[in-house]
């Protein structure tokens, strides 16, 4: 029985094999186990009923060459298998921006999150999923905030994925964003590096704080161009926290147009007026090399008009010089 169509109805066994290795069980079941809603999932996850090598895991386990997984019986409600709109799916085919036998790059849209929940019925990666459906594997290497557009890379194999997040652990893969931020940026301000936090609201919302308690960040800044009343920045994340860009930007005093989250309403309300509904954050580059593989990938995706126009504007009004 193939394992993209498992539903059974007694214990189950499925052996995992080295394309398999290195997901995540969550992923890897709602992967495999169509229909199974995500609350069931984690409930059989939770309570022990699946078992890898006949020991309890967490959700978070990730998956080893050979592992055995044990199915319990599945008893549940079916939620609907509604693809992702076709829209959506042809939206995405024409952000393609790389793709070989291995690897995707896209240039995400701003506004579309990378994988669904938290009430969005679909993201990229379900996108992309139904635009492929004759891929047995693809997974997510990094992620963008739902509001950030630019480069995006998705995995077609295991082995990649693995190979792809060494090289993000070891800062072997070179990231670099535009954003207009608020203010005159002092060209000396070269780095900002900030111990940061995540933390839950009372309403559940997430926010991202700087606090001595939380994790070592670094982000590197180059100005691009000095605007009227703005700053283009062209800015290295050495590090992959949680809004880490907007944080770093708004903690200086820069906060980046269009933020509604960590920035000034304000300023926000002005780039309005010029049309800029969105947030000024676009992950425009993306490099790497892989030795073994005589690999080396260079991609650039380029600005969104709606961007471009607002710089555009900017430009015709009054320009800083640096």
């Amino acid at each position: 029985m193939e394992s993209s169509t498992l539903t059974p109805n007694t214990v189950a066994y499925l052996q995992i094999t080295s394309e398999q290795a290195g997901q995540r069980i969550d992923n890897f079941l709602h992967t495999h186990l169509k229909g199974v809603p995500k609350t069931h999932l984690y409930r059989i996850l939770r309570t022990g009923e699946v078992r890898v090598n006949k020991s309890r895991i967490k959700p978070t386990y990730r998956l080893q060459n050979g592992d055995v997984i044990r199915l319990p019986p599945l008893h549940f409600q079916p939620t609907s298998t509604q693809s992702p709109a076709v829209t959506q799916q042809q939206q995405l085919a024409q952000t393609i921006l790389y793709e070989d036998n291995r690897l995707i790059v896209i240039n995400k849209p701003a506004g579309m999150a990378v994988h669904g929940g938290s009430g969005i019925q679909a993201g990229v990666i379900e996108a992309l999923r139904a635009l492929y459906p004759q891929l047995p594997y693809l997974e997510l290497v990094h992620r963008l905030d739902r509001d950030t557009s630019g480069c995006l890379m998705i995995a077609k194999k295991s082995s990649m994925l693995r190979r792809l997040h060494d090289l993000l652990r070891n800062g072997e893969i070179d990231k670099q964003y535009l954003a207009l931020v608020q203010g005159y940026w002092n060209p000396n301000l070269t780095q900002v590096e900030l111990p940061l936090r995540k933390n839950i609201l009372s309403s559940g919302e997430r926010i991202v704080r700087v606090q001595v308690s939380g994790k070592h960040s670094v982000s590197q800044f180059q100005v691009e161009r000095h605007l009227t009343t703005t700053t283009l920045l062209r800015i290295k994340p050495l590090t992959g926290r949680t809004h880490q860009i907007r944080v770093h930007t708004a903690h200086v005093g820069h906060p980046i147009a269009g933020d509604n989250k960590y920035g000034d309403d304000t300023f926000n309300q002005k780039m309005r007026q010029l049309k800029l509904n969105r947030l000024f954050l676009h992950a425009e580059k993306l490099s790497l090399t892989l030795p073994e593989l005589n690999f080396q990938l260079a991609v650039v995706a380029p600005l969104p008009p709606r961007l471009t126009q607002v710089l555009h504007h900017l430009d015709t009004v009054h320009v800083k010089t640096v």
